[in-house]
C-alpha cells in the first residue's frame, strides 16, 4: 500500500479501499488509509459506510477495518457466554479468553431501549487485548458493558470444545461467568 498524491473520483477511492482491505492480513486503521489515499479520515469513514451498503462485509473493530473472509470464521467450534465484571477487569477478562487460544469475535449487550447491540472486537491474542485497552483509555470512550452494569455476551470461537470449556471454567474462578442456561454452542 503506497501512499497516493493525486485525487481519485469516489467510486475509484472505494475500488482502491476494497482491493487493500482484502488483500490485508491485519486491521487498517481509517487515519492510515487517509493518509495513503490523502483524503481526510471522514471521507474513508463514509466510503467504508457506502461500501457496507453495497454488503461489502467490512467490520470496523478496535484495531482498524477489516474484510471478513471465510477463514476468519474456520474455528470448529463457537459459544455465546454470559459473563458480569467491572470496566477495571476488562483487560483481564480479555486476556484470560486469548490466553486459552480462543478468538473474541464480538461483545453484545441487550440495551433496554435500544435492544441487541453488538460491537465486533476481533481479538485473537494479548496485543489485540492491549491495543484495545489503550484506544478505549486514549478516547476516553465507554465500554458497551456500562450500559447493563457489566452484563453482557461475548462470542467466542475455538479450534477445541475443551479450549471453550476451559474459558468457561476460568471465568467462573474468577466470577466472571453467569449462570450456564444463558451459553449456547454452534457448531458449524
Amino acid at each position: 500500500m503506497k501512499v497516493d498524491e493525486r485525487k481519485r473520483s469516489g467510486e475509484e477511492r472505494r475500488r482502491i479501499l476494497l482491493q487493500w482491505l482484502k488483500e490485508s492480513e491485519e486491521p487498517l486503521t481509517g487515519q492510515i488509509l487517509a493518509e495513503k489515499l490523502n483524503v481526510s479520515r471522514q471521507v474513508i469513514v463514509q466510503d467504508i459506510s457506502l461500501l457496507k451498503a453495497k454488503n461489502e462485509p467490512i467490520i470496523a473493530t478496535a484495531q482498524g477495518y477489516v474484510y471478513l473472509r471465510e477463514k476468519e470464521s474456520a474455528h470448529s467450534f463457537k459459544r455465546i457466554i454470559a459473563c458480569n465484571h467491572t470496566p477495571a477487569q476488562t483487560e483481564a477478562e480479555l486476556n484470560l479468553i486469548v490466553d486459552h487460544g480462543v478468538f473474541i469475535r464480538d461483545v453484545i449487550i441487550e440495551h433496554p431501549i435500544y435492544g441487541e447491540m453488538t460491537a465486533s472486537l476481533v481479538i485473537k491474542n494479548r496485543r489485540d487485548v492491549k491495543q484495545f485497552i489503550q484506544k478505549m483509555e486514549d478516547s476516553k470512550a465507554s465500554y458497551l458493558s456500562d450500559l447493563t452494569e457489566g452484563t453482557h455476551l461475548h462470542t467466542l470461537e475455538a479450534d477445541t470444545i475443551e479450549q471453550l470449556d476451559e474459558v468457561c471454567l476460568a471465568f467462573k474462578k474468577a466470577g466472571f461467568l453467569l449462570e450456564k442456561e444463558n451459553e449456547s454452542e454452534v457448531n458449524p
